[in-house]
């Protein structure tokens, strides 16, 4: 390390223990992870980072066998210790640009990449995994105060898909929008496990947003979807609606964080069909609801104005073995100059730029 990127990482990591008037991760502290082995990984990061003007060094490219769904922990921790020495101590979070592999053994790769990989976030049957310390906090830096960096997947199976998932991000910043929360609760008695948290999110969106619980097993013909929450294994009805930009939207079920060949609905619809942000199982969590994210802490956080991986993350109370998908820094309710700040930089007319021009 040149004396002078030492004197930058420094200065960065000082300057993330002084209070700041930004209160959500921006582009400068999100570090996007490419494996250059798989061509759509290189295109999907190549265009994240053109659209968030994310700064060059902030782009770690790894390289290993694309397609499997699953990583062993060897691989895993080989690819990992590479991104954390890569990445500067002003990097709070983690977005990774693939759809497989979503898992690493018993852990979501979104966890892995969070926590490392640890085994006290599995579980054996209907168990409890650790918790989260960044589950439902005020936290700022999660990296720097808690030593865990969040970490989502811009997970796609073509570029067309990431392309508009981005757009989808990028539109929603500042857009305040007038959507609506669209709550159901269903016959499914098993994955309705959710449902007693209802009242909460009204209580927390009233005179903020519309909400709306509805009995019954889909939501049809809605143009004004913005948080959509529901318990089923599959779920019909997604080609009828419209989601606003920066929604974010999932179902409970045990196998929708297996993004590439869930016997179940993959989380990847929800994309497909116009959600920014999404949440599945890899593996069998039980309906333990601890381990799903929870509408009411998630609506709390995202309207506050944070970024949809913070809101999303702090939602999740076990998510050792669920994986975030989506884009990471939509940030609808973001206050006046945020997308400034998340999209213009001393880089911002080439992230290729070099180190002597944009420092």
């Amino acid at each position: 390390m040149t004396l002078r990127r030492h004197i930058v990482r420094i200065i960065a990591y000082i300057a993330m223990l002084v209070p700041s008037a930004a209160s959500a991760i921006d582009r400068t502290q999100l570090a996007v992870v490419v494996n250059a082995n798989d061509p759509l990984s290189v295109v999907i990061g190549n265009y994240y980072a053109g659209q968030r003007r994310i700064p060059f060094w902030n782009v770690v490219k790894v390289r290993f066998p694309p397609g499997s769904a699953t990583m062993t922990r060897a691989e895993f921790q080989t690819i990992k210790a590479q991104v954390d020495a890569e990445a500067s101590p002003d990097v709070q979070a983690y977005a990774l640009t693939w759809a497989a592999p979503y898992r690493v053994e018993c852990m979501s790769i979104t966890s892995a990449f969070a926590f490392g990989f640890n085994r006290a976030y599995c579980a054996n049957g209907c168990e409890p995994t650790r918790a989260s310390p960044y589950f439902d906090s005020g936290s700022r830096f999660p990296f720097a105060q808690l030593g865990v960096r969040p970490t989502i997947a811009i997970a796609a199976t073509s570029f067309a898909q990431a392309k508009a998932l981005i757009d989808r991000g990028v539109k929603s910043d500042q857009s305040r929008p007038a959507g609506t929360a669209y709550l159901l609760s269903t016959s499914d008695s098993r994955r309705d496990v959710r449902s007693s948290s209802y009242p909460r999110v009204e209580r927390i969106l009233a005179g903020r947003m519309r909400v709306r619980e509805l009995d019954q097993e889909e939501l049809k013909d809605a143009g004004d979807v913005f948080l959509y929450f529901i318990g089923r294994a599959r779920v019909g009805g997604l080609q009828t609606l419209r989601f606003v930009p920066g929604a974010i939207a999932d179902h409970l079920t045990s196998l929708g964080g297996m993004l590439t060949d869930s016997i179940q609905m993959s989380a990847l619809r929800w994309l497909e069909a116009g959600a920014t942000g999404s949440y599945g199982t890899v593996v069998e969590p039980c309906n333990m609801p601890q381990k799903f994210p929870d509408p009411a802490v998630v609506a709390r956080h995202y309207l506050n104005g944070e970024t949809l991986i913070e809101a999303y993350w702090k939602s999740v109370l076990m998510p050792g073995q669920g994986i975030f998908v989506g884009e990471p820094l939509a940030r609808p309710f973001g206050r006046p100059g945020a997308a400034a700040e998340m999209t213009r930089g001393p880089c911002a007319e080439d992230h290729e730029a070099s180190p002597k021009k944009c420092r």
